[in-house]
This record gives structure tokens, sequence and C-alpha cells, in this order.
């Protein structure tokens, strides 16, 4: 068996940037990946578009994959929170925090190629793409992972990271149980155009059905993810162009002026999904395999990248990987961030969400004071840096060791 210090299983956004790290740090890795990057059934490349914080963006600089995405990039330089049918809102600039911008917002396929071309060109990672993973198994000395095919070829590994996503086989295998809320909620993604180009404003606009958020692009269009009820969303992705355009605008309104021209669009179920622990034997979980999000503020990848930035330090310069004193560290490292940036997001959803009108005054009450507060915008405006009391280093822009 070809052995290696870590196996990687997921070469998505996730998996890649981990590989990246890793390779940073001075370590031999192997990236599985069952569907090649250009497939147009990759699920981590397809239509959709990222959101990355100030904290994303050092992350994916220090890895040397910024530059081929930089002129792809939409830039939030204002957020604009609103309650449908009620008169609050809420809006934070970039530049009362003192920052060129919020975000940037990253179409899914050029990320993906941007990693890919760093990935193959580092000698450092071994791809085997296209490949299943039927089996992995570990001992107290390192992990066995089977791939498919007759005979299935077999590796070696210190450490294996599970990086396969929210229905994690390598999280089942490691008998690591997850809980599972689903929000009775279909995403819709597409890229729309309206009359009159935009100023760099990102939306967010929660409706009865679920937020509505209307997301810039750099060629001056918008990215909508629209929650519906999944027959409502039945109906919206079957309907016309015109159809469409006329019941977005009849939700989301006026703001950005009359929509009109849509693009593909697609869709996908909302569900929160938990790993009940981050690490079992020889066996750590990042991005979905760990915790799957519901997009509202956008802080899934971001998430991920600090459990990709955070692993790949503590690994950096470790004589064995897989460690468990290492991993539980890594566990206890990453809870306070896990934890807060679930609750910050389902929390949106359930206050967004109840539609009891002693609630909506209160929350009502809450976007107008939220908007007369600076300490409360610079608060949301490092969110990007995560809930714990510890940033990775490559999240705040130093070197990883």
């Amino acid at each position: 068996m070809e052995e290696f210090d870590i196996a990687i299983i997921g070469g998505g956004l996730v998996g890649a940037s981990l590989a990246l790290a890793l390779a940073a740090g001075g370590r031999r890795s192997v990236l599985i990946e069952a569907v090649s990057p250009d497939s147009s059934a990759h699920r981590s490349f397809d239509e959709r578009t990222t959101a990355l914080g100030n904290a994303s963006r050092r992350i994916l600089e220090a890895l040397g994959v910024w530059d081929g995405v930089r002129g792809h990039c939409g830039v939030i330089r204002t957020i604009h929170v609103s309650d449908a049918g009620r008169l609050a809102f809420a809006r934070l600039d970039a530049r009362e925090q003192g920052i060129d911008a919020f975000g940037y917002v990253v179409p899914n396929r050029v990320l993906g190629q941007a990693l890919w071309d760093q990935v193959q060109a580092n000698p450092a990672i071994s791809i085997r793409m296209p490949a299943q993973v039927t089996s992995l198994t570990t001992d107290p000395h390192g992990a066995t992972v089977t791939l498919a095919g007759d005979p299935g070829e077999r590796l070696r590994a210190r450490l294996a990271v599970a990086a396969d996503g929210a229905h994690s086989a390598v999280r089942r295998d490691a008998g690591i149980a997850a809980i599972e809320a689903d929000y009775g909620q279909i995403a819709i993604v597409a890229n729309v155009a309206a009359d009159v180009p935009h100023d760099g404003t990102a939306y967010e606009r929660f409706t009865a059905a679920g937020p509505l958020a209307l997301i810039p692009l750099s060629d001056g269009s918008f990215t909508v993810v629209w929650a519906r009820a999944p027959a409502d969303a039945a109906v919206t992705l079957a309907a016309p162009d015109e159809e469409f355009l006329a019941l977005l605008q009849q939700h989301f309104g006026w703001r950005v002026g009359r929509f009109v021209r849509v693009g593909r669009r697609a869709s996908y179920p909302l569900k929160l999904t938990r790993a009940a622990t981050t690490v079992a034997e020889r066996t750590v979980l990042i991005g979905n395999a760990a915790q799957s999000l519901h997009p509202v503020a956008g802080q899934g990848l971001n998430l991920a990248l600090r459990d990709v930035a955070a692993l790949a330090e503590l690994l950096a310069g470790q004589d064995d990987p897989g460690l468990p004193q290492l991993l539980e560290r890594f566990a206890r490292e990453r809870a306070a961030d896990r934890r807060g940036v679930m609750r910050f997001t389902d929390g949106l959803i359930r206050m967004f969400g109840d539609t009891r009108l002693p609630v909506r005054a209160v929350r009502d009450a809450g976007l107008l004071l939220f908007d007369l507060l600076p300490p409360a915008k610079a608060a949301l405006s490092r969110v990007s840096l995560g809930f714990g009391s510890h940033a990775p280093r490559l999240a705040r822009g130093l070197p990883l060791r």
C-alpha cells in the first residue's frame, strides 16, 4: 500500500483547500475525489456562488488561489437587511467600519478551477480522481482507505479527513452520529439582471416563506438565493422567465429597479446537519461533513475554510498528525466557532420565520436599534473571523507557522 501523512476524502472546495494548506505545512497528502471538477455533476462546482468574508480571502491568498479569482468577484460594500411587509431595516457600510468590503462573491466554478489548478501543480499532493471510496477502516496507528476497482487500490495514511459533504460516508464509517433538522424549505438559485447595475449592496430580505437574498456579481447583476416552501418552490421553478421575474419583483420590491433577465434556475433542500463530534480514531471531519448550514448570511464555506486553516496550523510540524490528543485539541478549539455560527444562522431563520405580531414588533425594534448602534455593526463586520476566541493564523493574514 502507498502511504501518506493524510488522506483527504472529498476534493470539493473544502478538500482542495485543505490539501493546499497541508502542503504549505510540509505534509504529503492524497486527495480522493469521485467526480472530476470540470463535470456538471460536481456539486461543489455548480452554478451557485459563494460570498467570502475577509478572513476567507486572506486564507485563499495564503494558498495562492486568490489571484485566480479576484477578477471574477462581485464586491459587497454595503449590506441591507429588511423584514418584508415592515418598515424597519438595517444597513451596514464597509467604509464606516474602515474596510474596503465586507466580502467577495465568487462563482463556485471559478473558485473550484483556481483551487484545482494549484492542487494539480503541487508535488506534495497525490490525486485519485475519479475514485470512489468503498471502505475506510482505522486502527491506533492509521487509516486504510479502499478504492473501488477490481482489485480496489488500498491506501494507508496516519490521518483520514472527511471532506465529503453533508451525507459523509466517512462520518458513517467512523461511527459518528449526525443530527439533521429539515427547515421545510427549498433554495432556488439563479442569476438575475435588473435595469440598473448594482452599487455593491447585498440584500437579505426576510419573507414569511423564508429569506430572499440578492448578492452582487462582478458583471453588475445579482445571484438570487430564495428560500421557499416546497410546493411554492416547485411552481416557481417551473414558471416561465417572465412569471418568475414578476414573482421575484413582488416579493423583493423595487430597491434595485426592475428585474429584466434571469439565467438557469437550480434548487436544493435546506437542512441543518450537525455531527455529534468532529473527531474519531485517526479521523477528523471538516466542512459540511461536520456541519451543513442554512445559506442565510452565507456562513457555510467561511466556517469550513476556518476549519481548514485551523487544522493545517495544528498539524504543521507534528511528527504524527493523527494522534488522539491532536484531534481532541482540534475539536476543542473549533467547538465555539461551530456552535456560534450554527446558533447565528439557525437563530436568524427561526426569529424571522415567526409571524406572530408581538414577535414581529420586537424584531422591528431590534433592527432599528441595531441600525443606530455602531458597536453592534462593528461586531457583525468581524463575523468572518469566527465566533471562537482564537482565529487561525491564515485567517488573520499570518504565515501558517
